[in-house]
């Protein structure tokens, strides 16, 4: 088996739809119009939106979210993966009626659980929703620089890229540079290579969430690879959102040849039916990667993981025993 790597995935839309008609029946609330046979169901990106805020909304609780980061890793260490960063969001939490802090917190035991049992290192990414405003990204960035979780490591902002320009966000990435997280955005998705050179030019980040729409214009491509920018690529999410009609048309590889730095990662895995595992798969099966490139693609995401040397050192060196 290839080990596997993890650096974008949001961790209310990992919740699996088995865990979450088990939340739904905790809170007497019916998903039949969202879950049906043992899966999400949505025909276009409102759709989707809705589906993912109606079982966002069932984990209230701190042992609630303890249990999702928890039942989330466990399943992806059960796929070969070693390390896993995750997306968590203030706003989530304050919805759900739960501070900030004590959704970290839970999220946190979940993650420690899932380590005990399985072995699992994570970390978490705290971000900022675009389409909520610049004044709750910056609150987003000063909560991510202050709650002094050990395994929040890195900051970014999510959401809508058609909404709100980079430069607008610019603070808030001072903000948690100065703290010293890791820093990425999501670019490139719906927002096309303008998003992915605005974030470049604005933002400076280490890492960009998606980013393949960078393929548009061979600059901005040239600039990621020199930049050594690592692109957080999720090809199964770009597929079911229609972002490319099908994977023969998907630049990860044109990426991948022309020096950019790429990862696999699920985004909101059972909304698009995939998995980690699934996107390594189609790794092989439709980008004509073999074991020793996958393991590459692996060794390049724990590269860029934003945790200390010591513990990068140690998943380096658990991943170089399988060559």
């Amino acid at each position: 088996m290839v080990l596997k790597a993890e650096l974008h995935c949001h961790i209310e839309g990992a919740a699996a739809p088995d865990l979450v008609l088990k939340q739904a029946s905790k809170y007497g609330v019916d998903m039949s119009g969202v879950i049906r046979d043992g899966a999400f169901v949505w025909r276009d990106f409102t759709e989707f939106l809705a589906a993912y805020d109606a079982a966002a909304s069932l984990f209230r609780t701190e042992e609630d979210y303890a249990r999702l980061a928890d039942h989330y890793l466990t399943s992806l260490a059960r796929e070969g993966c070693i390390y896993a960063e995750f997306f968590t969001s203030p706003d989530h939490a304050e919805k759900s009626g739960i501070s900030p802090f004590a959704y970290t917190q839970a999220l946190g035991e979940g993650m420690l659980r899932a380590r005990a049992k399985t072995g699992i290192e994570s970390r978490m990414i705290v971000t900022g929703v675009r389409h909520v405003g610049v004044a709750s990204i910056e609150a987003a960035a000063r909560f991510a620089a202050r709650c002094g979780h050990p395994l929040v490591t890195g900051f970014g902002v999510a959401g809508d890229e058609r909404q709100g320009h980079m430069e607008d966000y610019v603070r808030a990435f001072e903000i948690a540079r100065e703290a010293g997280l890791g820093i990425t955005v999501h670019a490139g998705e719906f927002g096309g290579w303008e998003s992915v050179e605005a974030a470049l030019d604005h933002i400076r980040p280490a890492r960009i969430g998606h980013g393949v729409r960078a393929i548009e214009n061979a600059d901005t491509v040239r600039r990621i690879a020199d930049e050594g920018v690592v692109l957080e690529c999720c090809p199964g999410s770009n597929i079911a959102l229609g972002v490319f009609p099908d994977f023969a048309s998907h630049p990860f590889n044109a990426l991948r040849e022309a020096g950019c730095k790429v990862t696999l990662n699920s985004d909101d895995p059972p909304y698009f039916w995939t998995s980690l595992e699934r996107e390594y798969l189609i790794g092989k099966e439709n980008f004509g990667l073999d074991a020793s490139a996958l393991t590459k693609i692996t060794r390049t995401a724990l590269e860029a993981a934003f945790v200390d040397r010591k513990t990068k050192a140690a998943l380096l060196a658990k991943l170089g025993k399988t060559r």
